[in-house]
């Protein structure tokens, strides 16, 4: 394989910007607390993971596994797409009312979880600062399909744009509840096990992360979930000072953390490839032009 394969997205995706935002840590954690309100999805969670005892391992994972598909190769991309179904394939969940059993790999689930995703990243960045305009933001989300691909659903049924994701959280809303399970992955994520030496560290910074994921959730998930939530004006100010502040940090510096797919892309491709927020200006036309439609093609 050439060494400058850009992958599945490539350097001028909207994606490939996207990925590389600080602010993505707490997009991940509001993924988290709206994925858990689905009851058939979040009960798969927890009866086939680990979750409870190694919840910082399985959010690296998924760290790792978005940071290789976005910015690893297209054979890399596409192994960890492949491990991820294979996996899947093999669990199943029951349902406590009747012992009924299912796979966690139902399109219907899957569709949750992907939706949930890349909902929560492109709202915490947009509401932080960061520059995606309407326009972008339909290209990233079309993008986004060739993720879905990867884990076993049909680019087809997947929401390409701003309306259609709308549509579909609109169709979804009825199912969604506060189960047993939801709640305790809300409290998990309020104060996550962790050993004493940290726990100053958790009460200083993980429980703001916490509480703005939180509060970056949509209104109808603060009423399941019953807990109180700071104004949305509130939120977005406290989004917008936590993305400048974090925005702030080199990029050089912020990649060096693990896994560090960013750092080994820019070295594979060059150093005009790094992501950078003011590459989102540009026209997602132009952004999307290298590899941005493979996932159309491919669907």
């Amino acid at each position: 394989m050439s060494t400058d394969d850009p992958g599945l997205f490539g350097p001028r995706s909207v994606t490939w910007q996207l990925h590389g935002d600080p602010m993505m840590w707490i997009a991940g954690v509001r993924a988290l607390y709206l994925q858990a309100l689905h009851p058939r999805a979040v009960r798969g969670v927890l009866q086939n993971s680990d979750f409870r005892r190694d919840a910082w391992g399985r959010l690296l994972r998924t760290a790792d596994f978005v940071g290789t598909v976005t910015y690893g190769t297209t054979e890399a991309a596409e192994r960890a797409g492949a491990r991820v179904r294979r996996i899947h394939r093999r669990l199943t969940a029951a349902d406590p009312a009747g012992g009924a059993r299912y796979r966690v790999d139902e399109p219907e689930l899957l569709l949750w979880v992907h939706c949930a995703e890349v909902d929560s990243y492109l709202h915490v960045l947009r509401r932080s600062g960061c520059p995606v305009g309407d326009e972008g933001a339909d290209a990233y989300l079309a993008e986004q399909r060739e993720s879905a691909r990867l884990i076993g659903l049909d680019p087809a049924a997947v929401p390409g744009d701003r309306a259609a994701l709308a549509a579909y959280f609109a169709r979804v809303r009825p199912e969604l509840a506060l189960t047993p399970e939801a709640r305790e992955v809300a409290a998990f994520l309020r104060r996550p096990p962790t050993p004493a030496v940290l726990r100053p560290a958790r009460a200083l910074l993980w429980q703001r992360v916490a509480r703005l994921a939180y509060g970056a959730l949509p209104a109808y998930a603060h009423d399941l979930y019953g807990l109180p939530a700071p104004p949305p004006a509130a939120v977005t100010r406290r989004l917008c000072a936590t993305g400048r502040l974090l925005r702030a940090v080199p990029s050089k510096v912020r990649w060096q953390l693990p896994p560090r797919h960013i750092l080994r892309a820019v070295e594979r491709l060059g150093p005009d490839t790094r992501p950078a927020p003011y590459k989102l200006r540009r026209s997602p036309a132009i952004l999307s032009g290298q590899r941005g439609t493979q996932g159309e093609l491919r669907g």
